[in-house]
């Protein structure tokens, strides 16, 4: 089959899907109707947006395309893998199931590289990768790490590779090559617990790393021979925990990074406890990242060790972002969100406050959008809805997102 007819396929599978889970009880107008409501977000909220975020002021979401993704005016998406299908014809390779996190890397031939988890238990998991060609032509697709499991999140490396968390008891993190040519190697001396997500601080070399337990921790790991520029080397450092005062963090060691005794979150009992930490990100000398348990999006201020609430479900006006979950940052500092659940939507968080939803899967039901990413140049953004449109009983689905975004 040539990459064209595989294109249509691919297109006429989702319209099958969307369709599907209209005859079992969406109405596509309903979900239309909501672009009105303050949920959907009108034309007030993205003006007062306009002067900080130009994210935030695309415009209102349109009615759903061929895939079920409402998007603004002069968007389009094109399906680029369907879980138990090979994503280019002829690779031998086919798509995960569940994809999660991810991110991109460029190439040396003005392409890039989006990798994607797979958040498969007993063994099933792993890391997969789509491989584009500089004009957006996905040319190949293959593994970077198999045989580990319930990787959910993770992280990019300003060295650029992949740390892939395992999400179990005693998960591990796994630093994996983003073209598939050197085997991923785990590195345990960033903890066994059930890791979400890392996020690195490019100045300083160090890891912060998010914790999916109801009284999960927030911790951060410091290589011990890093300098500023240079890649760190992570198997030997110093794993803390964080403790939070008035706001302000203090970082308190760990003595068992691997839990041979006593789980991580417990080794340090003045540590302060997170509802289900989920994604994090890291942009100009600021790492964000969500709780999932209580609706909230931090801010932590490297500099100064301050922590604050960026955006709070519970109290803000219109609750229009729920089910916080993996995060992205744009080159100009709006934080997108995505839903575990909520309206299935990928929501901004301009820099001055302003929340506004930037796309949305419509008929997925009991799904989640996971893995959102931006290309190198900005001009695209990759995602999946991890269950498609009926829970486990149908493939993920891995999306391309392209408009003017810049």
């Amino acid at each position: 089959m040539d990459r064209r007819s595989f294109l249509a396929l691919t297109a006429r599978s989702s319209q099958y899907l969307v369709a599907a889970a209209f005859l079992a009880g969406c109405v596509r107008g309903a979900a239309i109707a909501a672009a009105a409501s303050p949920k959907g977000g009108g034309h007030d909220a993205r003006d007062r947006a306009a002067a900080s975020s130009r994210l935030a002021r695309l415009g209102p979401l349109g009615p759903a395309d061929d895939n079920g993704i409402r998007l603004p005016e002069g968007f389009r998406s094109r399906v680029v893998g369907i879980s138990g299908r090979q994503p280019v014809p002829g690779s031998d390779y086919d798509w995960h199931g569940a994809p999660d996190g991810g991110a991109t890397f460029p190439t040396g031939d003005g392409g890039w590289i989006y990798v994607s988890n797979s958040e498969i238990d007993r063994g099933r998991g792993g890391v997969g990768a789509l491989r584009f060609a500089a004009d957006g032509t996905l040319t190949d697709a293959y593994p970077i790490l198999t045989g580990t499991s319930r990787n959910c999140a993770g992280g990019a490396t300003p060295w650029g590779t992949w740390l892939s968390c395992e999400e179990v008891v005693d998960g591990q993190v796994w630093e994996c090559d983003p073209e598939g040519r050197r085997d991923a190697v785990v590195r345990p001396a960033l903890g066994r617990f059930r890791h979400e997500a890392v996020a690195v601080d490019p100045e300083r070399s160090q890891l912060y790393l998010t914790e999916d337990e109801s009284d999960g921790r927030w911790y951060r790991f410091t290589p011990q021979a890093s300098r500023p520029g240079e890649r760190p080397d992570l198997e030997i450092g110093t794993l803390e925990v964080a403790r939070v005062e008035d706001g302000t963090v203090r970082w308190l060691p760990i003595d068992d990074p691997e839990a041979r005794r006593t789980p991580t979150r417990y080794q340090v009992p003045e540590s302060t406890p997170f509802r289900s930490a989920e994604g994090t990100a890291y942009h100009d000398g600021t790492v964000y990242f969500a709780t999932k348990g209580d609706g909230r999006v931090w801010a932590y201020e490297i500099e100064s060790a301050r922590l604050t609430v960026r955006y709070d479900a519970a109290t803000a006006p219109v609750a229009i972002l729920t089910g916080v979950d993996n995060l992205e940052v744009s080159g100009e500092g709006d934080v997108l969100v995505a839903e575990d659940g909520g309206d299935m939507q990928i929501v901004v968080l301009a820099p001055d406050g302003t929340v506004v939803p930037l796309l949305q899967v419509t008929g997925h039901f009991g799904s989640e959008i996971t893995g959102p990413a931006f290309s190198p140049d900005g001009r695209r953004l990759y995602f999946s809805s991890q269950r498609g449109a009926f829970g486990f009983r149908t493939p993920g689905m891995t999306y391309e997102i392209t408009g003017p975004f810049v």
